[in-house]
């Protein structure tokens, strides 16, 4: 099922996979405007099972209305065709499972989870697999991945027979006993993952996975070690009766944060092709299918890339807290920008330009100092050669800002600014150091930037 890199689906091209799990495929890609997004591809027995495919449209209407900045937005779908998929936000950073632990600004992490369980719950959304390899820590903030597609996809043809979807230990008691859930399981598994962030342990502890649901179901968690202030909600979040539990619009009064908002941007409905996703949401997101219990267990699905890597971009690819080796493809990605995309943040054509723009700027700034040193230089025994220096230089600069006038680039104005005012400088430049040294001196300098503009491009 994997994509070869650079090749499309829908609008989207992908990129490289980044990890597989009970319900898809991920992969990195980039949108029509070159933002990083992360696309979902069904398996094909996901993909053929018509009544999974036509609820999990259903639910995905109500999944694109769940926006904040502590969720990763579904962004745009597509249900139609061989090869249906998800786009989601794409998200860099590590899961909340494999960072170290306990968290150090636990509160920060119980205000942003509790904001993103309220988001979810007003769209009328379950989450239904809430665990720490669904929550990325994201430059410290917490960011909400994969709500919705567990309880969508929950259905006897997609997973085993008599299977439960989800992760022992974060679900809910009602969940394992196959009863009816909502959104208070959702809060269980919120509790359940602080538990973990607080203390470092699984509340529910470790072993055989029937032994962690019988824990759930019958014993009480194990939160020695959680902070004082934070314990006795997490103790009502964890009760076995869903009624007893808070919502989560009152976890977050709790924690003395508002409530956040519901915000739209806009009507995004499907219509069997994919769409173009809004710009104020677009970015990054790295889902993962949740996980079947207790059927056959595939590859934990919460794969995510490690930012700094040995090369300084895209690290190695983790799946579940495993390291993986990187696949094909992800070599080529080192020039790529995976930084959440936000408002005002420049695409990836534009981010180039910017690039190219600056090494333009440094060298007609860095190639002026020199050409005044040496034309300085040459003023008294050459003043011929003085002349002919400096109009060579600017010639070739105006030139170069004549181009810029002509051109329709995003910075020609500045270019230009640039270019004329190098020509002004070195002129100045020329009769100051002229002035006040020695030709042999200038030679000095003149030679010794030299030396080190060959060794800075040496080691460039």
């Amino acid at each position: 099922m994997s994509e070869p890199d650079g090749e499309h689906l829908g609008p989207y091209r992908l990129l490289s996979p980044l990890g597989s799990g009970g319900f898809g495929e991920v992969h990195l890609a980039l949108d029509p405007e070159g933002r990083t997004v992360a696309v979902k591809v069904l398996h094909p027995h996901v993909a053929a099972d018509a009544s999974a495919l036509t609820r999990l449209e259903r639910e995905v209407e109500t999944m694109r209305l769940v926006e904040g900045p502590y969720v990763a937005e579904v962004l745009d779908a597509s249900m139609s065709g061989e090869r249906p998929y998800l786009v989601t936000r794409y998200v860099q950073g590590r899961p909340l499972s494999v960072v170290p632990v306990p968290v150090t600004d636990l509160r920060r992490l119980a205000k942003g989870l509790a904001q993103a369980l309220t988001a979810i719950h007003d769209a009328g959304v379950v989450h239904r697999d809430l665990k720490p390899a669904n929550v990325m820590m994201a430059e410290g903030e917490p960011v909400v991945i994969d709500f919705g597609i567990a309880s969508a996809l929950d259905s006897l043809s997609v997973t085993a027979s008599g299977a439960v979807v989800g992760t022992p230990g974060y679900l809910a008691p009602e969940v394992l006993e196959g009863q009816e859930t909502g959104a208070p399981a959702d809060v269980f598994s919120f509790a359940a993952t602080l538990a973990y962030a607080a203390t470092g342990r699984q509340p529910y502890g470790t072993g055989p996975l029937s032994a962690i649901a019988y824990r759930v179901v019958h014993h009480e968690p194990d939160l020695e070690g959680v902070p004082a202030w934070l314990e006795p909600l997490l103790r009502e979040c964890l009760l076995r009766d869903p009624a007893a539990r808070p919502t989560a619009a009152q976890i977050c009064a709790r924690l003395g944060v508002d409530t956040p908002s519901r915000g739209r941007h806009g009507v995004r409905g499907l219509s069997g092709t994919a769409r173009r996703p809004t710009p104020s949401a677009m970015g990054a997101a790295g889902p993962a299918g949740p996980e079947p219990f207790p059927g056959a267990l595939g590859p934990e699905p919460g794969a995510f890339l490690e930012a700094g890597g040995p090369s300084g971009g895209l690290g190695g690819v983790f799946a579940g807290g495993r390291r993986v080796e990187p696949t094909q493809g992800h070599a080529d990605l080192h020039d790529l920008s995976t930084r959440e995309w936000r408002p005002g943040r420049p695409t990836t054509d534009e981010a180039r330009a910017r690039h190219r723009e600056k090494i333009r700027r440094r060298w007609v700034i860095g190639s002026g100092i020199f050409v005044a040193l040496l034309a300085a230089a040459a003023r008294t025994p050459l003043p011929e050669a003085s002349l002919l220096l400096l109009a060579s230089y600017s010639l070739i600069v105006v030139g170069d800002a004549a181009v810029a006038l002509l051109s329709r680039g995003l910075f020609r104005i500045r270019r230009m600014v640039t270019d004329l005012s190098s020509v002004a400088g070195v002129v100045a430049l020329w009769l100051v150091l002229s002035t006040l040294f020695s030709p042999f001196t200038l030679a000095l300098f003149a030679g010794t930037a030299l030396v080190v503009g060959v060794v800075f491009l040496l080691n460039a």
